[in-house]
């Protein structure tokens, strides 16, 4: 398997006089398991601390260990962090895809490989330079069983002499991640050494690649969307978490788990103020979900695809008995299995009416770490305001890989608990109906067991506005039209899009999530190549806000782009938007498992645009 959709190519190699700075993707192809991630980590974090923009994105195998890995960096003075179509930089360290993958780099990349893999000579029309890792290695650890995990730190020393990353900062990263392993550290900080002596020593720069300082990250946090999304559901109040482990989700309550057990217990006792339950598979772990929010605790649960299937029941009991409930979605490549180590936006539409009957639900859309820790704090409000299951969709490129941000800052906002009775409030009112709408926002009014307050008795089958049993017919088309309000009414609670409109523009793009990232940097190329300016709508929830039907007005033709095969996202706005401005819509998609890059949306668009 190759990580790559670029076709092979043996054309000579383009003339490259001039050096191109803090622009370029970094591909390390390794082996599952051989301690890379190390190496990596310190490869991303050492340029980040030279002040240049960068993202890191992992694609691994779904086994534990002993299939191909890469990790890719992309470094961009500009901020275009997404991931690139072009790999500009290899560093082949695995003897089974070493051909493949350098076959399938672009002219004029540069390639770094092990002597003992024999794929130096591939090409003529690339940059190589051969690293006799295995004697390098020898000097450095005698014992065998350690220069397999040295090796990784030797590439990083190569790249620094090469790219020109300050090794002061590849030192400073590697003792961030092993300061308190100091014989691990003492050995890596050797092999980081004989890698940079070498390439001094040895290797003549022939390429046009180079990494220098400069002031864009200052401030700055390096961090994954799982664990924003994490620190963001402990900062909105959460206390209850049932969740069965699934990739790419497991580590959104793993590092939940480590942050209730540090800032959640009793100052005087010590005991733990929250509680946490693996479940024995999705479907009970939601169950335990509404079984807390109907008691009155903030409860969530995180999963994949497969999960959400099997959620299936238990989110149209949430949303017909109206009980809160955060749900995490960390999309992957779907139907069944599917690719469970592959990123996608695939479950948009199941997510949106996940139930049998008529059911809607509010949908939140991060396309950032900053996002996935604000619109965690966002849907524990939402989700008890409107006494109705929220889920926050995010995928494996988002929650499982590392991106740049701004701090986080601290809740400021207190905690909207909705429509909450308390003892006065029952006593003063002469009788009170569960399911009765007296605001006109579809949203009745609860009670909390937790509040010690008689329980409501909530029910999943018919009712009445009471709360009572009832299978009339009327009493059904008055409750679920009451809930088609209370979803009307969530359009202006929900985050509103972010537009960015360019007076003159005839094109519009609108997209979600990740796909953010290579539509900005598509804008960007369509303007400079061809002239051609775009608006942009960033879609940030579900339900569809006014502003939506408002932007594809004002536009000749609306690109829809998204990472699925069906074009779920255009689908759900064929069907809920005005027909008449739907027709100005046109679906660009990407579903390869790959993180969308710039260059596809570019060459979408302008096969329509521009039609041979």
């Amino acid at each position: 398997m190759i990580p790559s959709d670029v076709a092979p190519s043996m054309a000579p190699a383009a003339a490259r006089d001039a050096l191109i700075l803090n622009d370029c993707s970094i591909q390390v192809a390794t082996v599952n398991g051989s301690g890379s991630q190390t190496a990596n980590l310190v490869l991303i974090r050492s340029i980040f601390q030279m002040g240049v923009p960068v993202s890191g994105k992992n694609l691994f195998p779904s086994n534990i260990a002993g299939l191909p890995t890469w990790y890719t960096i992309r470094a961009n003075a500009r901020g275009f962090i997404g991931r690139k179509k072009e790999i500009d930089v290899l560093v082949a360290m695995n003897p089974e895809t070493a051909r493949d993958d350098v076959l399938a780099l672009p002219p004029g990349a540069v390639t770094l490989c092990d002597e003992s893999l024999g794929v130096h000579d591939l090409r003529d029309d690339l940059v190589t330079y051969v690293v006799p890792f295995d004697a390098l290695v020898a000097s450095i650890a005698p014992d065998a069983r350690l220069r397999r995990l040295v090796r990784n730190m030797v590439y990083d020393g190569v790249l620094s002499t090469l790219l020109g990353i300050e090794r002061d900062e590849m030192r400073r990263a590697l003792e961030r991640q092993l300061g308190r392993k100091p014989r691990a550290l003492e050995l890596n900080l050797r092999a980081l050494d004989a890698g940079a002596e070498f390439a001094q020593a040895s290797l003549v720069k022939r390429d046009p690649y180079g990494i220098r300082r400069m002031d864009a990250t200052a401030g700055k946090i390096l961090i994954e969307g799982n664990a924003a999304a994490a620190l963001g559901c402990l900062m909105a109040g959460v206390t209850v978490v049932a969740w069965y482990p699934i990739t790419p989700s497991s580590s959104l309550c793993e590092t939940l788990i480590d942050y209730l057990e540090t800032y959640r217990r009793d100052a005087s006792t010590g005991k733990a103020t929250y509680a946490v339950v693996q479940a024995e598979d999705e479907i009970a772990a939601l169950g335990m979900v509404i079984g807390a929010g109907w008691a009155g605790a903030r409860a969530m649960t995180s999963t994949s695809g497969p999960g959400i299937s099997l959620m299936a029941e238990f989110t149209g009991l949430g949303y017909y008995a109206e009980v809160p409930a955060v749900i995490f979605d960390v999309q992957r490549v779907g139907p069944s299995t599917g690719l469970p180590t592959r990123t996608a936006q695939g479950d948009i539409a199941s997510a949106a009416g996940l139930s049998h009957g008529d059911a809607r639900h509010p949908l939140l859309l991060p396309h950032s770490v900053e996002e996935c820790y604000a619109f965690a704090i966002r849907a524990f409000d939402l989700a008890e305001r409107l006494q109705t299951p929220v889920f926050v969709l995010s995928d494996l490129d988002l929650g499982m890989n590392t991106w740049m941000a701004d701090p986080f800052p601290y809740p400021e906002v207190p905690q909207d608990r909705g429509k909450v009775l308390t003892r006065d409030d029952l006593a003063r009112l002469d009788g009170w109906g569960r399911y009765k709408d007296v605001d006109g926002d579809g949203i009745a009014r609860r009670t909390r067991p937790l509040d010690g307050l008689p329980p409501t008795f909530t029910r999943g089958s018919g009712h009445n506005e009471m709360g009572g049993y009832s299978e009339k017919p009327d009493d059904y088309v008055r409750n679920v039209d009451r809930l088609s309000r209370k979803f009307e009414t969530a359009r202006g609670l929900v985050p509103a899009p972010e537009v960015d409109t360019v007076e003159g523009a005839a094109l519009g793009i609108i997209a979600f999530g990740t796909s953010h990232w290579g539509v900005a940097e598509s804008r960007d190329q369509l303007a400079r190549e061809r002239g051609i300016a775009t608006s942009y709508l960033r879609l940030r929830a579900y339900p569809f806000a006014d502003a939506v039907e408002a932007f594809i007005a004002a536009h000749a033709r609306v690109y829809v782009v998204e990472q699925n095969r069906d074009g779920q996202l255009f689908g759900l706005m064929r069907a809920e938007l005005d027909p008449a401005l739907t027709a100005r819509l046109r679906s660009v998609r990407h579903y390869n498992g790959l993180p969308l890059d710039a260059r596809t949306v570019t060459d979408v668009i302008l096969s329509h645009e521009e039609p041979r």
